[in-house]
């Protein structure tokens, strides 16, 4: 099995014949994923999701891929594929067409019309469309796709087939194989046998729950859970998830019929997703149970149902505002019941239980994935893995999607069905892997970090920028201002200190005061006239008494005026 390490240099020129894949996102991380296949001097895209920040990431809103290694080859993406709707294979989407706006996009029906709508939001309207389903096959220059339907947790999803000149790659993206899901569409497991038979010779599977034993719950497990929620509960119910996941939704729109509710949707992509899918005929909405949210707050609690965004803890979500009590028409009263129903993204532990929190405090009953089965996995688990490979039979396996403990575990679960270790490539994003003469290698490594979307911002925030935000938000700062005579370089006035998140009494900096003016008179007698490095001086000198007296670190910011 072969292991990226950070010292793999540029890959060489591809090989004549050879097909090369470098994942932009997705690997080493649950999220941002994005796949690039080169063949013939020519550019196929996978997916182009975002990824969601975590508490070391103040003030960003998104996370990019990297587009920088495929920016002067723009004009050779034949086309994007899009695997299914969810925001973490679609969310980027945007912003590669502000770069490049005919590229043509490829997906299923539902999975096109949620780009749609986030494509209106950025007024990227004319765009290039394709419209697939499963059974399907067409061509972009080299590359002959075939679509497979894959189950998920949302409709409509699809995995790639991908013939080129080196060999077939099959791509699952994200999928499971729930023996009976809600809306009938199982995996095509013929079809990964029909395509093991004529040969894949690279696989990329989704690890994201290779290390979970045995086979993914299936979602009509979650039925009888929502069913006693709703019988026991005597007051409002408020239920929370993913804005796309419109089984969830299904569940608890059947849930509220049965039992006498009314059903609003609260948070703005809640609304507009389940518009769409009921628009597409993925969701079906009995007559009279779906009224506005303002005409839900005149029925009685025992009559109201919420379905909201904020499964995650988000800060700006109907459901932490809610929690905070500062939601405009929905106020928590002692015996709501709030239901959780998504699982914990990697890094939103602290936040949702923030949440759960805040919602307990105002005497709500909170059941979420710890006490109760009101979610299940849209990800394959190992025994669906292991299952995976033996009827694939493919001759190299990538793991894809995941962070490396789960790419890990996935290329475990190759080998253990036979898969030759040395065909088994565990690559991260950058690592380039080629397929040549039907053997995967890693080939190099390219330039692949974070994009930091902050407000209207894309890329202009560095981590050096985050740092400086951590510090301040942890550490607080110290502000010296300090005025200097042009003529003598003594001390004419100050040093003023203002603190922030630090100490806000000045008498505190009283004993720091002259060894600040000692410091720069002696810098000055040493020939230092320049006021940037007096600055540093100052700097130095605050940040070593700081250190010594507080053992705290906070940002320093010294100004030296001439007068």
């Amino acid at each position: 099995m072969s292991h990226p390490h950070p010292e793999l240099t540029a890959p060489a020129d591809l090989a004549p014949g050879g097909l090369r894949i470098t994942p932009l996102g997705g690997l080493g991380e649950v999220g941002r994923n994005m796949t690039v296949f080169e063949y013939d001097g020519r550019l196929l895209v996978v997916d182009c999701g975002v990824l969601f920040p975590e508490e070391h990431h103040p003030g960003v809103d998104l996370i990019l891929p990297d587009f920088e290694p495929i920016r002067d080859r723009l004009d050779a993406i034949e086309a994007l594929v899009l695997t299914h709707g969810h925001e973490d294979h679609i969310g980027a989407t945007p912003f590669l067409l502000r770069e490049r706006g005919d590229i043509p996009l490829v997906g299923s029906e539902l999975t096109l019309a949620l780009l749609d709508s986030k494509l209106r939001e950025h007024r990227l309207r004319e765009t290039v469309h394709h419209k697939v389903k499963e059974g399907d096959r067409i061509t972009f220059g080299p590359f002959d796709l075939e679509f497979v339907a894959v189950n998920h947790s949302i409709p409509d999803a699809l995995a790639v087939a991908i013939r080129t000149g080196a060999g077939m790659v099959l791509h699952t993206g994200d999928f499971k194989m729930d023996q009976l899901p809600l809306d009938g569409r199982i995996t095509d497991l013929r079809a990964f046998a029909r395509l093991g038979e004529e040969g894949v010779d690279l696989f990329l599977t989704d690890s994201t729950n290779a290390e979970v034993p045995g086979f993914t719950t299936s979602e009509k497990e979650i039925s009888p859970v929502l069913e006693r929620v709703f019988h026991e509960s005597r007051q409002r119910i408020i239920v929370a998830c993913f804005a796309s996941h419109v089984h969830r939704v299904q569940q608890v729109l059947d849930a509220a019929v049965e039992h006498g509710r009314k059903v609003a949707y609260v948070g703005r992509s809640m609304v507009r997703n389940m518009a769409i899918a009921r628009d597409l005929g993925y969701l079906t909405v009995p007559a009279g149970v779906l009224v506005d949210a303002k005409e839900l707050a005149d029925l009685p609690p025992e009559r109201q149902v919420l379905i909201s965004t904020g499964s995650q803890g988000e800060p700006l979500s109907a459901l932490s505002r809610i929690a905070q009590r500062n939601h405009n028409f929905v106020h928590i009263e002692e015996g709501d019941t709030v239901v959780l129903a998504s699982s914990l993204i990697p890094g939103n532990e602290n936040a949702v239980f923030r949440v759960i929190n805040g919602l307990a405090r105002w005497g709500a009953n909170v059941v979420h994935k710890g006490n109760a089965l009101v979610h299940v996995s849209g990800h394959a688990s190992a025994g669906e893995l292991l299952y995976c490979y033996n009827i694939v039979k493919p001759r190299n396996v990538l793991p894809v999607h995941g962070e490396i403990r789960h790419m890990l575990a996935n290329a475990a679960l190759a080998r253990a069905t036979g898969v030759p270790a040395e065909n088994v490539v565990l690559a991260e994003d950058g690592v380039v892997v080629d397929l040549v003469d039907g053997r995967a290698r890693v080939a190099g490594k390219v330039e692949c970090g974070y994009v930091f979307v902050d407000g209207s911002s894309v890329g202009d925030i560095t981590e050096s920028d985050l740092k400086d935000r951590r510090i301040l938000g942890e550490e607080g700062f110290i502000s010296v201002i300090v005025v200097v005579d042009s003529v003598t370089g003594k001390v004419a006035g100050g040093p003023e200190i203002h603190a922030r998140g630090f100490a806000e009494d000045d008498s505190t900096f009283d004993d720091i005061r002259q060894p600040i003016i000692d410091a720069l008179d002696r810098a000055v007698a040493d020939g230092v006239a320049d006021s940037y490095q007096l600055q540093q001086t100052v700097r130095r000198v605050v940040g070593r008494w700081v250190s010594n007296r507080h053992r705290r670190r906070p940002m320093i910011i010294p100004v030296v005026i001439e007068a």
